[in-house]
């Protein structure tokens, strides 16, 4: 494969994170708090509202994952793009809340496909430099996310809360998304694909590769360890985020302020230790990050005011 080649293919999908991660995070920061109470929300579905888009990556990140190492990159790439694309426009036809739960899961398969499938052919792209261009990548998905509550905030104060303007708004960077795929696909033969397998192939070749990841015990491991801080990371989002929409307008600027502020603190991290992930004393950093996520999770019990 041409070096230009997997270089060009490389920063694609790093410009096709970024609209994506934009268009997602907009659709629901600081956006989605606001317009589920305009929905009259009921309280004990609130929680629903925030995790429905996360369900479906429970569902099918890992089947994603492992169909693209068969059928190819591209056509799951192109599938996430358009579910990007299209679940944008469908935010602007809910009329009641049970509406934004059955839209926003819709809208959860974009990301479920689309970041597995992205960091699998990264993997195959660059095999000696996976962690650098996979955190370089996330970098850039980052940047979408520290713009996207601030730009989203701008647009609803311009437009006096106009949640369709806004919804409209997002969209435009998600059919860039799109475009941009499309653009990627047309040099689908210079990138790597896998051979077509009959049904039985396609199975068995499935459930041989979960064995292998099920048996690999530092990889499951490790990924109960990310988990950890994710857990903590949406208590924090769901907690605070709501709490501040009900406090008026100084709490929800004080609540994006801070959103940013972690996502720029990602976006810092991931680049600058992205090419130590193969070395040695990794250990250090993960145990680091699982205590600094949990310790301020135990310190909110105690807090009296914001």
């Amino acid at each position: 494969m041409q070096k230009n080649v997997v270089s060009v293919t490389f920063w694609t999908l790093c410009i096709m994170g970024f609209f994506a991660i934009l268009s997602s995070t907009m659709s629901k920061s600081p956006v989605l708090k606001p317009f589920s109470l305009s929905l009259r929300t009921p309280a004990d579905w609130t929680g629903g509202v925030a995790s429905a888009s996360t369900i479906p990556g429970i569902l099918i990140s890992l089947l994603a994952a492992s169909l693209s190492d068969i059928f190819g990159r591209k056509k799951f790439l192109l599938i996430a793009s358009f579910v990007f694309a299209s679940a944008l426009f469908l935010y602007l036809f809910i009329t009641v809340w049970w509406q934004l739960i059955l839209i926003r899961f819709y809208h959860g398969f974009a990301t479920a496909i689309f970041m597995p499938v992205t960091e699998a052919l990264i993997s195959v792209l660059f095999p000696t430099k996976r962690g650098e261009r996979i955190s370089l990548f996330h970098s850039a998905t980052y940047v979408g996310k520290v713009i996207a509550p601030t730009l989203g905030s701008y647009i609803l104060f311009a437009t006096a809360d106009n949640f369709h303007t806004l919804y409209l708004s997002v969209a435009v960077a998600s059919v860039t998304a799109l475009f941009v795929s499309l653009l990627f696909l047309r040099d689908e033969e210079k990138l790597p694909t896998k051979g077509q397998f009959d049904a039985g192939e396609t199975v068995k070749r499935l459930f041989h590769g979960w064995r292998i990841i099920l048996h690999n015990r530092k990889g499951v491991a490790s990924q109960l360890r990310s988990s950890k801080p994710i857990l903590c990371l949406w208590l924090r989002r769901v907690l605070f985020g709501w709490l501040f929409a009900r406090s008026g307008w100084f709490g929800q600027v004080f609540y994006r302020n801070n959103t940013n502020k972690h996502n720029c603190r990602c976006n810092f991290h991931k680049t600058l230790h992205g090419k130590n992930l193969g070395q040695d004393w990794k250990r250090i950093p993960i145990v680091l990050g699982c205590t600094v996520s949990a310790v301020p999770m135990l310190a909110v019990p105690f807090t009296a005011d914001f």
